[in-house]
């Protein structure tokens, strides 16, 4: 058998730690290591076990005297010697002999046990029903126990009750919030961009019989394929009175012809007449805000871009700053020209290839 910790260092407190620390320590750990949030967890339940034993201990004045003086010794039950009656609750004081010239233990009858689990949790573990209004903690169900048993575990059966935890703490007593329910919703490119409150249509998660609900949901400014809208309180309802949870929408933006989304930036194109990219002169362009004049230079390619600034997607963090929009100019070629315009163009080009040779 493994040597037994310091109960001390099982609790994470110092040795001159007051009992109002103490409390608070232990109260922390039994909650972390309590079978009802740990099922079919082993480790969870010796370590739930080790704290309870020294919470025993070192939340009572005199056994936390005689623990500070001899140790786990203190307690070793079979240094053997002689039992005396007459302890409060029922209980027993047992004298042992040991190497300091001997000590005594107090051993608990009835419901001590059940006094510092009612002091220690209050409400967030509720006593079971009864006369006393208490919940009786370890030993069988046919009447009262010692706290510790002779295998060193408190209750029957080398555990905490039934569980192999305390008997008094049940799911039935347990509050719990509600999971997180997680759906899809698609959104417009110009929802996305600049924001709506719209009512959408989900599964009622609540409901056995699959009933459904109708949720209107923000979509903020700027919001993006991939992001979350969380819903607090749409999700499952919570256990035993506990707070529901949360439904968290994952948004898709649909598309919108003519436009390209990259984050904040948006990205278009504008076709404009063969003599405007040769001699210049301006075009139409359509943005999110409306359309705008933009200015074509002489001898534009096709393929060039002109950034529009500020006319992208706003911040979903800060409404001041927005993204930009690229526009590719493409050149339209012209179709069922006359003979006249044929002619020109040749004209062109013999001049133009002619300027080439000599350049």
């Amino acid at each position: 058998m493994s040597e037994k910790r310091d109960y001390y260092e099982v609790l994470g407190v110092s040795r001159n730690a007051d009992e109002a620390q103490i409390k608070k320590a232990y109260r922390k750990l039994a909650k972390k290591y309590h079978p009802d949030t740990n099922a079919g967890d082993a480790d969870a339940e010796q370590k739930f076990k080790e704290v309870t034993e020294a919470y025993t201990v070192l939340s009572d004045k005199e056994k936390r005297k005689m623990y500070d003086q001899f140790g786990h010794a203190a307690f070793d039950q079979t240094a053997g010697a002689g039992a005396g009656t007459g302890g409060p609750g029922g209980g027993f004081w047992r004298t042992y002999g040991g190497p300091q010239g001997g000590y005594q233990e107090y051993h608990f009858e009835g419901g001590n046990m059940d006094d510092i689990f009612g002091d220690i949790f209050g409400d967030i573990f509720h006593h079971g029903t009864g006369g006393t209004g208490r919940t009786s903690y370890g030993g069988t169900s046919g009447g009262s126990s010692r706290g510790r048993s002779q295998s060193g575990a408190y209750g029957s059966q080398g555990g905490f009750g039934g569980f192999g935890g305390f008997s008094g703490f049940n799911n039935s007593d347990f509050r719990q919030k509600g999971s997180d329910v997680r759906a899809e919703v698609m959104v417009g490119f110009d929802e996305a961009a600049f924001g709506c409150d719209k009512v959408i249509r989900l599964q009622d998660p609540s409901n056995p019989n699959g009933g459904v609900q109708s949720l209107q949901v923000h979509i903020p400014a700027g919001i993006d394929t991939g992001k979350s809208i969380r819903l607090k309180g749409k999700g499952m309802p919570g256990v035993n009175g506990g707070e529901a949870g949360d439904l968290l929408l994952k948004v898709t933006v649909a598309g919108k012809p003519g436009y390209e989304r990259k984050g904040m930036d948006v990205y278009t194109t504008v076709r404009v007449p063969f003599t405007t990219a040769v001699l210049g002169g301006e075009a139409v362009v359509r943005t999110l805000y409306g359309n705008v004049i933009c200015k074509i230079r002489e001898g534009t390619q096709s393929g060039s871009k002109i950034r529009l600034r500020g006319k992208g997607i706003v911040s979903m963090k800060d409404p001041s700053v927005h993204g930009d929009q690229y526009v590719t100019v493409e050149i339209d070629v012209p179709q069922n020209l006359s003979p006249e315009a044929k002619q020109k163009l040749r004209e062109f080009e013999a001049v133009y290839a002619g300027k080439v040779r000599s350049a």
